[in-house]
């Protein structure tokens, strides 16, 4: 028990240290200029071809649920027929 105790004590020291691997690359900048780039596209396609399938995907979906919404609120509004 104790000795399992000591060794998840050096593990979590080597993995808590302060020393960094390795740096990551600022990539703020870069993206900046592309969003602020005035080329007649709107802003939420300038990411590229995934925010332009998230953009269709999420307005098929609106109208779909729209158009379902509508045809449920119609079906509600028509009374039973009584036989």
């Amino acid at each position: 028990m104790l000795r399992n105790l000591l060794a998840l004590q050096k593990i979590s020291q080597r993995t808590l240290s302060t020393a960094s691997r390795k740096q990551a690359v600022n990539k703020v900048p870069e993206k900046q200029k592309l969003f602020q780039e005035d080329n007649g596209i709107p802003v939420h396609l300038k990411g590229g071809a995934a925010d332009g399938l998230l953009y269709r995907t999420t307005m098929a979906l609106t109208v779909f649920g729209t158009c379902y919404a509508l045809y449920e609120l119609l079906v509600a509004a028509m009374p039973k027929k009584v036989k």
